[in-house]
């Protein structure tokens, strides 16, 4: 912020007639506040005035405005930026960073010059002609012994043959002695050239060990270094929450599965908005995060949407700095489906088939006590065994296989495994595709810093394979069937909204797209052999939507 300035932004729209948040944003699953998204299109037009920053702005980024109130009654904003922007942490328009690693005179760059320094060395010694030479003396020196000494070898073997033949002849004891006296000789010479060869091996690997111990012990410099800067840089982020409680990052993470801080923690946009609102006196209202750029290649990020705090990095330090805070409860754990009936779409004796209201989890999760699981073993006490066949998405409806008992739940299970279960799902994308059918083959994986948010990943991610047919157009949005050929996580919904994809997600998709009153997605048909009769079963149940 200018000095001259006040410490937050004033609107420049009218907002009187705008309600205040009765609650500060969950900020893991959020809508974002009428009073957000004002303050982040102000946001925006500030972006779009800085033509200085047009490169590096397309290429994407994360920013963030927190609604404060302050001590005199003004409503106003903060904004902020993930990271650096342009080769710095400090701009103007935005709060400062928590702890600028990039001060030119702080510890951390004169750490990081005595790294770059080692990495320097490092190099060179790697490219360096006196290295390289022994490492090629080295390479002929095994060369020739392996084949020097295969040669050996083989004319030891022939003379070993040659002897077996003699014997069969009946030879003389002169001649048996002297053949004894060959092979005891053809030994003892072989054994001397190989020593005199392995010495020489012996030499050339020593003048490359010397070469490689001094590289080792640089690299090792180069390791606790880090470790060491990267623990004293985390300490320095001393991050505050509405109390006036303080604790470093360290701290925030040490009961963490990683127990240490991820690189980039504590630089993303709310903690610094945050803690710059702590440190002036001044009350977080509400919150929003949007990219703005383009998406980045594995990742799903539309330009200016808004989109979830990331939980790897942001959701210890968040914890803490949110207490004190009235934040509104996760959606995920209130039971939408309390009084909802569980609807059985088909029964017999060996199975079941449900259709699951969206919003409600096929298994207990960590915060819900109600799932399809927990209900069928209320209806059904008899049952034993896993019962869940196969999984839908909380926010996906439709129909879900469940077996009676563990024999049956086996005999399914290797039918999804071996693929011959045929899927039928209906969905409405939040925008019109050309295409009038094809296949989107995608690999998928975790994403390690934002679970349970899945990515593209060609290198890592597992094969995922959706074919689909688009069945309608309608007021800018598709209807459409897809036929999932492989069972990844969030795959209709990653291949949906990727660009690479159908570059369009499913209406009201929280994590990927836009939220709405719910994910417009369902599992409408399922095909089975049934594992008892034997009978290729066929049971439908079209989208409510």
């Amino acid at each position: 912020m200018d000095a001259d300035c006040l410490p937050y932004h004033l609107f420049s729209s009218p907002i009187n007639d705008i309600p205040l948040p009765e609650q500060f944003t969950y900020p893991f699953l959020y809508t974002p506040h009428p009073l957000v998204k004002i303050a982040a299109h102000e946001t925006q037009v500030y972006l779009q005035s800085r033509t200085d920053w047009s490169d590096e702005l397309q290429k994407g980024k994360m920013f963030g405005v927190l609604i404060i109130s302050a001590s005199n009654g003004d409503i106003g904003f903060l904004a902020a930026f993930s990271g650096n922007l342009a080769g710095s942490n400090r701009h103007s328009f935005f709060v400062p960073p928590v702890y600028d690693l990039l001060q030119p005179d702080g510890f951390f760059r004169k750490e990081e010059r005595m790294i770059s320094d080692i990495n320097r060395r490092i190099t060179e010694m790697l490219e360096s002609e006196a290295y390289k030479t022994s490492r090629q003396a080295l390479q002929d020196a095994e060369t020739f012994f392996q084949e020097h000494i295969g040669l050996l070898k083989e004319e030891l073997r022939k003379a070993k043959e040659n002897r077996a033949k003699l014997r069969e002849k009946q030879p003389t004891e002169a001649e048996q002695e002297t053949m004894i006296r060959e092979s005891q000789f053809q030994k003892a010479e072989f054994k001397r050239t190989e020593k005199q060869l392995k010495s020489a091996l012996s030499l050339q690997q020593e003048k490359v060990k010397c070469f490689e111990k001094q590289i080792d012990e640089l690299k090792h410099e180069r390791k606790q270094r880090s470790a060491a800067l990267q623990e004293k840089l985390f300490k320095q982020f001393r991050m505050l929450n509405a109390r006036g409680e303080t604790k470093d990052l360290c701290e925030l993470f040490k009961d963490t599965p990683q127990g240490m801080p991820p690189a980039g923690a504590g630089e993303c946009a709310l903690p610094k908005m945050l803690q710059y609102a702590y440190l002036n006196g001044l009350k977080p209202l509400a919150m929003g995060e949007f990219w703005w750029g383009m998406s980045p290649k594995n990742e799903i990020r539309h330009h200016g949407r808004f989109y979830p705090s990331c939980t790897g990095k942001c959701k210890p330090i968040l914890k803490h700095m949110l207490e004190g805070l009235d934040v509104a409860p996760n959606p995920l754990e209130k039971n939408r489906h309390t009084n909802t009936p569980l609807e059985i779409v088909y029964e017999d004796e060996w199975l079941i088939i449900v259709n699951k209201p969206a919003g409600m989890l096929s298994v207990p999760g960590k915060n819900s006590g109600d799932s399809v699981y927990d209900r069928l073993r209320k209806m059904y006490p008899d049952i034993t065994g896993p019962i869940i066949v196969h999984r839908l998405d909380m926010d996906t409806s439709g129909l879900l296989l469940a077996a009676k008992t563990p024999e049956i739940h086996k005999a399914l299970q290797e039918q999804f495994e071996k693929r011959t279960i045929k899927k039928r799902y209906t969905a409405v994308l939040s925008g019109t595709i050309q295409a009038e059918e094809g296949t989107i083959d995608l690999p998928l994986c975790p994403d390690l810093s934002n679970r349970p948010q899945q990515i593209v990943d060609h290198k890592h991610g597992k094969p995922a394979i959706t074919h689909y047919k688009v069945t309608g157009r309608k007021n800018g949005k598709t209807r459409i069937s897809f036929y999932p050929q492989t069972g990844r996580t969030h795959q209709l919904r990653v291949h949906s909204a990727h660009s690479n994809g159908l570059g369009i997600p499913i209406l009201g998709d929280p994590l990927y797209g836009i939220p709405a009153e719910r994910l417009h997605l369902h599992a409408a048909e399922l095909e089975f052999t049934h594992p008892v009769t034997g009978e290729r079963m066929k049971i439908c149940k079209e989208a409510p939507f």
